[in-house]
């Protein structure tokens, strides 16, 4: 069977492929295609051109019109009878592409042709370093590998039908179909196993008042975990820099309670990774906390805000939990301040952080705080916060020790 490597990539160059459906505007698609850059750029591959088209819906058989393909194909051409240090190595689509279309890309373009999932989780692969968060990864790879067989082994089908005319490729599919299930199952079972050794040690940890760290990729969480827990969590400039869930033990003013850093959201997160890493997120559905960390410095923010919303719906089946909201990154916030000749509705470019602090510490209230973990600005301030809001949950499961903080100041 072949293996299943979505790509070995370090230095290739990469063109992005993005609609604008009737829903969203031009320049909602810029920020997604910049979030694709991104995840290119963490996957090892420098991006040189963006196509975008506005479609009422995909093309079912080559995801954009005949002409975009033409023009993707022509640009391609060029770049290659430039020299080999122009020619494009990989071209990334920003949605989930079909099998058929798949095939029928790579067929007319002869180069590698990914989606964004398939992006996501070549990240995802190179990324995991436990044996939980690999089972995982490896699960969702074979999951997005089943229905996608067809076109590995194109090469293989038969030419002609009729008795007698059985190719190898026909056979050779149904053998991988039948090892990609087994395996599948397997790694169900394997992840079972370790589901239920993560559940006895939660159960070990006693009553102690939980804290989950949640927010959209690449905010600043791991570094804020640094700062809170005083340890070192690997943190870095990059997408999904965390997979694997960390817990520390904290203590502020004498008061212990644990805290847990999760991985990040992210929109159109593949289905095959929120089924495979619900156990992970188990630790967000029995916080009696969250913490939810947005980058303030990016522009799309409040967008983010709302996918790591509606996740959180999904992981805890609608139930609200206590959260306090930690804007990070306020050392990197820029704005363009307004002519006052210009009557122009107030916007996200260009409203001030003094503004922007007022609008939405008047809609969540006091457990709102604007920080930089990188600076360590506002880093006392969010102690003091998160101290206080451990402690009320502290005292209503233990109401008889509530005079051992006056006894020891806790």
């Amino acid at each position: 069977m072949k293996e299943f490597v979505i790509s070995d990539f370090k230095t290739e160059l990469a063109i992005l492929v993005g609609l604008i459906p009737p829903t969203s505007s031009e320049e909602q698609v810029e920020e997604n295609l910049d979030e694709l850059a991104f995840l290119a750029e963490t996957a090892g591959l420098t991006t040189v051109k963006r196509f975008t088209q506005k479609l009422d819906v995909a093309n079912n058989a080559t995801f954009v019109g005949k002409g975009k393909l033409e023009e993707i194909a022509t640009y391609i051409k060029d770049q290659a009878e430039q020299g080999e240090d122009k020619e494009i190595g990989v071209i990334i689509f920003d949605d989930e592409l079909s099998p058929n279309q798949l095939r029928n890309i790579e067929q007319r373009l002869k180069i590698k042709v990914i989606d964004r999932t398939g992006l996501i989780l070549d990240i995802f692969a190179t990324r995991a370093q436990t044996a939980h968060a690999k089972t995982q990864v490896e699960l969702a790879q074979y999951q997005y590998l089943l229905p996608r067989l067809t076109r590995l082994w194109s090469h293989l089908e038969r030419q002609r039908g009729g008795v007698g005319m059985r190719g190898p490729g026909e056979t050779q599919l149904e053998t991988d179909r039948r090892i990609v299930l087994d395996k599948i199952s397997r790694l169900k079972d394997k992840l079972k196993d370790i589901d239920k050794q993560k559940s006895v040690q939660r159960k070990n940890r006693g009553k102690m008042v939980r804290v989950a760290l949640v927010g959209y990729t690449n905010v600043g969480k791991s570094t804020i975990m640094n700062l809170i827990s005083k340890s070192d969590v690997f943190a870095e400039n990059k997408l999904f820099a965390t997979l694997d869930t960390t817990v520390r033990k904290v203590v502020i003013q004498n008061l212990p309670f644990l805290m847990s850093d999760t991985v990040g959201f992210i929109r159109k997160l593949p289905t095959q990774l929120v089924e495979s890493f619900k156990s992970t997120l188990d630790e967000v559905r029995e916080s009696d906390l969250l913490i939810h960390v947005v980058d303030i410095s990016h522009p799309g923010f409040e967008e983010q805000i709302e996918v790591v919303e509606e996740t959180l719906r999904e992981i805890n089946d609608g139930e609200e939990k206590p959260t306090i909201y930690l804007f990070n990154k306020v050392d990197a916030f820029s704005f363009t301040p307004k002519d006052e000749d210009d009557l122009t509705p107030m916007s996200k470019e260009n409203i001030s952080l003094d503004e922007l602090k007022s609008t939405w510490m008047a809609k969540i209230g006091k457990d709102c705080l604007f920080i930089s973990a990188k600076d360590q600005v506002g880093i006392s301030e969010m102690k003091d916060l998160l101290y206080d809001r451990v402690k009320e949950i502290h005292v209503k499961r233990y109401p008889y020790n509530d005079f051992l903080y006056q006894d020891y100041n806790i």
